[in-house]
């Protein structure tokens, strides 16, 4: 199975700490960079759910809009503000 990281999707800004640090995130490499190296909290159903959608989506069994869908989903979990 092919492997396909860069697969693209319609932009979205993650606001990461009181500071003003922000993220914007447009492909499945970079909802799994950002997932695994940078997310503040790694516990908590949709962080869970996200890493998960994300892995298939690099597998190609999901759709790109469906690991951003997951990973707007963790970041109001996490309490991580959402610029679309």
């Amino acid at each position: 199975m092919k492997r396909n990281t860069l697969r693209p999707f319609p932009a979205v800004t993650l606001v990461l700490d009181e500071s003003g640090d922000y993220r914007r995130v447009n492909s499945v490499h970079q909802v799994a960079e950002l997932l695994l190296e940078h997310w503040p909290v790694e516990n908590g159903e949709e962080y869970v759910a996200a890493v998960r959608v994300c892995l298939e989506a690099m597998l190609g069994a999901a759709a790109p809009e469906a690991a951003r869908d997951a990973l707007i989903k963790a970041a109001r979990e996490a309490g991580i503000a959402v610029m679309q």
